[in-house]
């Protein structure tokens, strides 16, 4: 049933008071406005905690902050697909909306879970530019326009987790880092003043849970909310980490 054809909007959430606690199920009606989102259903719950049976409950817990599809706090499962809650217009989803926290992270509350695991598979993989801050160093490197461009599409990555939650290789059983993290690898691997621990950063992709662990299954390029090219990250980094195990074997230092 479409959403502009009744008075009223049913969600519903799959709550968990804890980490520790059994999740249930939770029925609610809130009023339907025009050009309503997901995060305004969940603001409405917030401001009237009520069920749709009448009685009062607890509100609901969910991450949210930019509201405009840039920070990825508001990834959840909806309708049994992880995307960005305040892009997920009402009118737009099949009712009754189903709503659930994403599976691949722990658990924190209701809807929110806990990222760490990624935002460490990204430690891991040194996603960043090591630079001496203590002074000025003056305009860095330029890049050549066309490897600047795609590099900025993989910039646009707002480590939302939507894409783990899409793989079915990052689970409980697997310590696979998932496509993100390997497709910031190709970032940094790119600029050229990361480029200077391409090789820490390739290593850390052939060791355990890295790249080899990939099923190329590529649901994460599907439901990517940014359109990043995950796939051809995968690719270039196989080709790049595979580059590097030869110049391990051979001992070489020369640059491919």
């Amino acid at each position: 049933m479409e959403a502009t054809k009744q008075e009223t909007v049913t969600l519903i959430v799959t709550r968990q008071n804890d980490p520790s606690s059994a999740p249930y199920e939770e029925t609610f009606e809130v009023p339907y406005r025009e050009n309503m989102n997901v995060i305004s259903a969940l603001m409405e719950i917030r401001r009237n905690p009520v069920n749709a049976e009448g009685k009062d409950t607890t509100p609901i817990y969910w991450d949210m902050n930019c509201l405009e599809e840039v920070c990825g706090a508001c990834s959840m499962v909806i309708n049994g697909e992880p995307r960005q809650s305040c892009a997920a217009l009402i009118d737009k989803l099949e009712q009754p909306i189903r709503l659930e926290p994403m599976s691949t992270f722990p658990i924190v509350r209701d809807l929110a879970v806990d990222r760490s695991q990624m935002f460490d598979s990204l430690k891991k993989v040194k996603a960043w530019v090591p630079i001496d801050g203590t002074y000025d160093l003056g305009p860095g490197p330029r890049m050549p326009e066309k490897k600047r461009q795609w590099a900025y599409e993989l910039s646009k990555c707002m480590t939302c987790g939507v894409c783990l939650e899409a793989c079915p290789n990052v689970n409980d059983k697997s310590d696979f880092i998932g496509p993100a993290p390997i497709s910031q690898v190709r970032l940094f691997n790119s600029h050229p003043t990361g480029a200077m621990n391409k090789g820490e950063r390739l290593e850390a992709l052939m060791g355990e849970g890295g790249i080899g662990s990939c099923g190329n299954s590529q649901n994460c390029v599907q439901v990517c909310p940014k359109g990043i090219p995950l796939t051809t990250s995968i690719a270039e980094m196989n080709r790049a980490t595979n580059i590097q195990s030869f110049k391990n074997f051979f001992g070489s230092d020369t640059n491919y």
